[in-house]
């Protein structure tokens, strides 16, 4: 496993018989797209991720139906000889949470919707006193789940995302890094308090300017009040294909290279088990990676950065292109690309150099798609929509198109589409502009149609 110089020294959270952070290696991992009900298919799909090399599996947890046959999926796996811990993804459901820390040796928690209600985008207006009692039914809520988790020794992982942020966190601090740290340290100070230590830290966004500024943001103020919890990185909804690989090494790889970083999950809208072997790469390529990065920036000049790269592949071409300039473009030490490489033609050279500056959102060449990488929420057959949806809208270029499998990930995980495409019930689609359903319920058999329909009567085909 490839050492980082000058790594975060972070704390150790112990998650069954695996330790993240401190002078551990950097955990790979992924989450299963089955429905956590069959267990069957998801002790296979989970044997295929750990056999790809995951080191910790997540399971969606919609409901204490759900959390209770993790018992059942672990013991299975464990009969087989699979030891590797299993988490447990739960949304709004608290009561789910205390469930699952019974039977898993992770459970995530978000703080959007954990207490606070589903998202309206509505304004609140708090007093101080008004805005402290919100805190306390955070709290009353949080210290039982905290001492079941005691007792089983279950690790938690708070995990924060850019698009499900409460009303309230957004009616005090709108959208910006400050509200999304903030809504991740409310919850971190309970867990300090009440003396747990076993916690990893997400702050997860398909923005990678976002998620890269708050992820510093939020180890600047755990620095600040004296903690040091392991970070989890990944930028959500990053979509398939290279373009689903070089946004992530952008946004992640941004981070890796300076010393930021215990466990990453790649999120690609692909088979899970394809997400091990890009994440490994990313990891392997840190050291050298962090050495091009101050090559290329002592190369700038005139607004462009210049690489010249060698690598056996075209993908680990890409990923070490995105990892070397990532933080330089999204902190806007360049807006430019020149890359050089014996692999590349001059064109190919060109359309990589405008794939990096389309995911480090300077410059938008083609349509830029927005998709969740599924879980057992996932209410179509994610991959063939993705397809679907991009023979009909790819020449839309600079257009932003979110596609969700569920109501979970849309419409706030999908904060930055122009459109969505978000999954409402099995066989129904709604579709919406920016964060406004504008139409519900739709067959699945038509809701492609009627989103290229929604897209042009806007004018924007």
């Amino acid at each position: 496993m490839t050492t980082i110089m000058n790594r975060r020294q972070s704390s150790i959270c112990h998650v069954g018989n695996t330790a993240i952070g401190g002078d551990n290696p950097i955990r790979i991992q992924s989450m299963a797209t089955t429905d956590t009900n069959d267990t069957e298919a998801s002790v296979a799909q989970a044997k295929r991720i750990i056999d790809a090399g995951g080191e910790l599996v997540r399971f969606t947890t919609q409901g204490t139906r759900e959390a209770e046959n993790m018992k059942n999926i672990s013991a299975q796996l464990k009969a087989q000889g699979y030891t590797q811990p299993l988490v447990a993804d739960v949304h709004f459901t608290a009561h789910t949470a205390d469930v699952a820390a019974r039977y898993c040796e992770k459970v995530r928690i978000n703080p959007g919707n954990y207490v606070d209600p589903g998202r309206t985008f509505k304004h609140l207006e708090y007093t101080e006193a008004e805005y402290a009692e919100e805190l306390k039914k955070i709290e009353a809520k949080l210290v039982p789940f905290i001492n079941i988790c005691k007792e089983h020794h279950t690790a938690v992982r708070i995990g924060v995302n850019h698009g499900s942020l409460s009303d309230r966190i957004m009616s005090r601090y709108g959208d910006t890094p400050e509200g999304i740290v903030e809504s991740c340290m409310e919850f971190l100070r309970i867990f300090r308090r009440e003396q747990f230590d076993d916690v990893v830290i997400s702050i997860k966004a398909s923005n990678t300017v976002v998620m890269v500024k708050t992820v510093r943001l939020l180890v600047a103020t755990m620095d600040q009040e004296a903690m040091h919890y392991p970070l989890h990185l990944g930028v959500t909804e990053a979509g398939e294909g290279e373009d689903g690989r070089i946004k992530s090494a952008v946004g992640i790889g941004a981070l890796l290279t300076e010393g930021i970083g215990d466990t990453i999950r790649v999120s690609l809208s692909e088979e899970p088990e394809c997400e091990i072997p890009v994440a490994r790469k990313m990891v392997e390529l840190i050291g050298e990676c962090a050495q091009l990065r101050q090559e290329a920036e002592a190369s700038i000049k005139d607004d462009t950065v210049f690489l010249t790269l060698d690598a056996p592949d075209c993908e680990t071409l890409q990923l070490k292109a995105a990892m070397a300039v990532g933080a330089l473009l999204i902190d806007r030490k360049a807006t430019k690309v020149k890359i050089s490489s014996s692999l590349l033609s001059e064109g190919q050279g060109e359309a990589l150099a405008d794939a990096l500056l389309q995911a480090a959102r300077i410059k938008f060449t083609k349509t830029e798609y927005i998709s969740c990488p599924g879980c057992g929420r996932t209410l179509y057959n994610l991959q063939d929509t993705i397809q679907r949806i991009k023979a009909a809208t790819s020449h839309l270029v600079g257009l932003k198109i979110g596609i969700m499998g569920c109501i979970v990930n849309g419409p706030g995980e999908m904060a930055d589409a122009d459109y969505g495409y978000v999954g409402a019930g099995r066989g129904r689609i709604s579709l919406y502009r920016g964060r406004e359903c504008v139409e519900k319920n739709i067959p699945e058999a038509d809701a492609v149609s009627r989103l290229l329909q929604l897209i042009e009567g806007d004018g924007r085909s």
